[in-house]
């Protein structure tokens, strides 16, 4: 179950992401430095941790191209999301709007991907589909009924 933790710690995370981006853009006054900012972040967090963890533990080395460019692609696709949000501030999407677009529209293009990377054994429940349904409506109704700012 510590599994759960770590969930909890990216949607507490990523849930304040786009606000702290937001303000960040705003404070610097360009959304290329915030784009800096996130990178200078994403250096620290991503490359000296797991740098010092796996040398500590006598794991650095053992890479593999595939598993390499699988990951990499992954992380592309990760700052080419920030910078699609950054650039969604700048053409006037405010956080209260962007966010939820974002993160209520990904779990749907997830969950197509996994399956087109690992097919089902059986065909996906029509229930899948009234869920995907749902999610969108539960899309509008956060961006309908948010509280005025």
């Amino acid at each position: 179950m510590t599994w759960a933790i770590f969930v909890a710690g990216a949607v507490l995370a990523w849930g304040a992401y786009g606000a702290l981006l937001f303000e960040g853009q705003m404070k610097l006054g360009s959304p290329l430095k915030a784009l800096l900012g996130v990178g200078v972040a994403y250096f620290l967090i991503a490359v000296l941790v797991p740098v010092a963890t796996l040398q500590s533990q006598g794991q650095l080395g053992g890479f593999n191209k595939s598993g390499m460019m699988t990951s990499i692609l992954g992380g592309a696709l990760g700052a080419a999301g920030a910078v699609c949000i950054i650039f969604a501030f700048r053409a006037g999407g405010s956080p209260s709007i962007v966010m939820p677009l974002v993160f209520g529209g990904a779990p749907l293009v997830n969950v197509l991907v996994s399956m087109a990377m690992h097919p089902p054994k059986t065909a996906p429940s029509p229930l899948l589909f009234l869920g995907y349904v749902l999610a969108a409506l539960g899309a509008f109704m956060v961006l309908y009924y948010k509280p005025a700012s």
